[in-house]
């Protein structure tokens, strides 16, 4: 099956490492296009709540999948976010067609795009960082109930639930600091002249033209990958959210490629030459 080209695909908030991660959903979207340039928009491995006992095959498959790319010379940006904070200390290195970054200026066709994930804008995460981790456990954990809810829902014929998001819809503050957000990025980006202003953090996929007295953007968040599943891409000047719906997955030679991508990195990667440039980036 061909894999369908794509300029541009942004991802974030993945949380590797978490069981709300939808790893496998993923991966099958990785493997099914062509990409000229991926962002990993903050967030992709959840170094808040890495643990040893929880790090699943189909988690280990995405870093490959992504690490395949780069073995390509795709050109990869990892923008850091706040679960994965601790690689902000080595930001602005880059090995081969991989870049680690805080966050990105591009330009797309002409148009200027300034992306970055979004945690900045935050008030609970620069003021009490103890209590974002904290909810950040608890998210996770009802993300786990409700994967059990939904389990049996399905059982038993019924539609599935989301717990986070009907929260989401139903508290007022939830709503507020969602628009908040959005517009305090937009304001800032129509500020300093750009096109477009992209993030993450939100979970919230959204595209939308946001209008000040000073003038407009393009607002476009990328969502998630623990319930959203979504992606944006950018393709022949147009912009578009990717929504996974696994009707549209259906792969019979997944394990040969699991096992074919594994064959090519090691014969494609250096690992002791990136691992040599990686230790000089940080001399």
């Amino acid at each position: 099956m061909p894999k369908r080209e794509v300029d541009l695909v942004i991802i974030s908030d993945v949380h590797l490492g978490t069981y709300g991660c939808h790893a496998k959903e993923l991966l099958s979207y990785l493997k099914s296009i062509k990409p000229k340039k991926i962002i990993l928009n903050g967030d992709i491995i959840d170094i808040w709540q890495f643990s040893k006992s929880y790090w699943p095959e189909s988690h280990m498959k995405v870093m490959r999948r992504i690490m395949k790319f780069v073995s390509e010379g795709v050109p990869v940006f990892y923008l850091t976010g706040n679960h994965d904070e601790m690689l902000r200390k080595f930001a602005d290195i880059k090995i081969g067609s991989f870049s680690l970054l805080n966050k990105l200026v591009l330009n797309l066709d002409g148009n200027k795009a300034w992306i970055f994930h979004g945690d900045v804008f935050d008030v609970t995460m620069q003021n009490s960082k103890w209590l974002a981790k904290l909810g950040a456990i608890g998210y996770d954990s009802l993300i786990l109930l409700n994967s059990f809810v939904n389990w049996f829902l399905t059982s038993i014929g019924r539609e599935k639930m989301s717990f986070s998001k009907r929260i989401k819809s139903k508290f007022k503050d939830a709503v507020k600091f969602i628009n908040d957000f959005e517009n305090t990025a937009s304001d800032l980006a129509i500020d300093k002249g750009y096109k477009y202003v992209i993030c993450g953090h939100i979970h919230q996929p959204e595209m939308r033209t946001i209008i000040s007295a000073k003038g407009n953007v393009l607002y476009l968040n990328s969502g998630d990958w623990v319930e959203s599943l979504t992606a944006l891409e950018y393709h022949n000047g147009q912009w578009s959210i990717y929504k996974y719906q696994p009707e549209n997955f259906v792969d019979k030679n997944e394990e040969y490629e699991d096992m074919h991508d594994s064959q090519d990195l090691d014969s494609m990667l250096n690992i002791k030459s990136l691992l040599k440039q990686f230790k000089m980036s940080t001399t």
